[in-house]
């Protein structure tokens, strides 16, 4: 099965050999002001829903219902959920959708987010973390004018994509954190080992991502046909800030080592925003990785560990596919009548039970984005284990979790 634009394989599926496979059933779910159709034009007949979570799985019934409305959306073939699912504005999260039209909705503002792991060649006794904390400080600027002018024109997007913002991590649910390798189940699949350091990244397109969704005709709200002109102007767009989105990553770990004193070299970087094509048919991934050599990082939160997983033979009805992470399970505003607000709770909120640190100035982004409001990856990755979707490689915990040392950005959340 294919799984995503760097895929050396194709999606073994045309339309019509799919929908023989996946069958079609009826699925409930009244129709939303989140980008579907207006009512009246959904399809006749609804894609088959798989779903990749036990019933044991933390999964919101307003996601549930968004899987079925997207479902009924016209020339959708198959929709997979995953267990890190919970509802978004356009659409579920933790989802993948394969149809014959083109859906920028099932994207989302973020093109191209995703996440890159990096092993640094720092010793774990050498990272003094409050020195460390010191010195990160300096991401909050992004790179160099002058460095992300350059870096952009070697992509070869002069002139077609903006350079402000790049090798700045944002806002949101956006991250940038120092991990310590605790465990490694198979020693064979990696060369990290308990003890190493690694940095995952957590950044998108930013302002640019969102400035192309913002810039659509109201046309995308019922799908853009594959060959039309809007679709056209959309994928170059969209593939352009897929570009600037990883090259934003890469510019991030940069600046974090430089300021670590160290190297960075890259294990893997997995998109979980963005549409490819597949043998005539859209593949949208919507907070699920596409795998990038097999392999894919899931992060845990800011009080859980992530996890390096390898992506084996990936089951045709996941759609090349996996959990990003372990997805939200209160939304932001929810968590701000949940957490404490005393000062000596918020400060609580800046250590973490690996005694790691977190930074975060903005007191909304600190209590929005608090452990609590995300699932628990370790059930996560049960999950996706038992239906055979990924196994794990390393565990990781989290040594240093830098989001703002001043105000982060707005509008960069999935």
């Amino acid at each position: 099965i294919g799984r995503g634009s760097d895929s050396p394989r194709g999606f073994p599926f045309t339309r019509r050999s799919i929908c023989g496979h996946f069958g079609r059933v009826f699925c409930h779910g009244k129709t939303n002001p989140m980008g579907n159709p207006i009512p009246g034009e959904q399809s006749a007949a609804r894609a088959r829903i798989s779903r990749f979570y036990s019933s044991q799985a933390w999964i919101e019934g307003r996601a549930e219902d968004q899987l079925a409305q997207v479902a009924a959306w016209p020339g959708m073939v198959a929709v997979a959920g995953f267990p890190d699912l919970h509802p978004g504005r356009f659409g579920p999260v933790g989802a993948a959708f394969l149809a014959d039209r083109i859906w920028p909705q099932l994207v989302g503002p973020d093109i191209g987010c995703g996440m890159a792991l990096w092993r640094l060649d720092l010793p774990r006794h050498r990272l003094k973390i409050d020195k460390a904390v010191r010195r990160l400080a300096v991401m909050d600027g992004g790179a160099d004018p002058e460095d992300a002018a350059r870096a952009l024109a070697d992509a070869g997007l002069e002139g077609l994509i903006a350079a402000d913002g790049l090798g700045s991590i944002g806002g949101g649910n956006h991250f940038c954190e120092v991990q310590a390798v605790e465990e490694v189940s198979n020693p064979e699949a990696t060369a990290l080992r308990p003890g190493d350091l690694c940095l995952l990244v957590h950044s998108g397109s930013r302002g640019r991502g969102a400035q192309i969704f913002e810039g659509l005709d109201d046309s995308w709200k019922q799908g853009y046909a594959a060959d039309s002109a809007a679709a056209g102007r959309y994928l170059a767009l969209h593939d352009a800030a897929m570009v600037w989105a990883r090259l934003n990553r890469a510019l991030i770990a940069g600046l974090a080592a430089e300021a670590l004193s160290c190297e960075a070299s890259l294990i893997c970087d997995s998109v979980h925003n963005q549409v490819v094509a597949q043998d005539g048919l859209w593949l949208h991934r919507k907070g699920a990785a596409g795998a990038d050599q097999g392999l894919v990082p899931l992060a845990g939160s800011r009080d859980a560990p992530s996890y390096l997983v390898s992506v084996p033979d990936l089951v045709p009805e996941a759609l090349g596919s996996v959990s990003h992470g372990a997805g939200r399970r209160y939304d932001r505003a929810s968590m701000h009548g949940r957490m404490r607000k005393a000062k000596s709770d918020l400060a609580a909120l800046t250590r973490n039970r690996f005694g790691g640190r977190v930074v975060c100035e903005d007191r909304d982004l600190l209590m929005e984005e608090a452990g609590p409001a995300y699932k628990n990856p370790e059930s996560v990755l049960r999950d996706l284990a038992d239906f055979s979707l990924a196994q794990p490689i390393a565990r990781l915990v989290p040594l240093i979790t830098f989001k703002t040392a001043g105000r982060a950005a707005a509008g960069d959340a999935e």
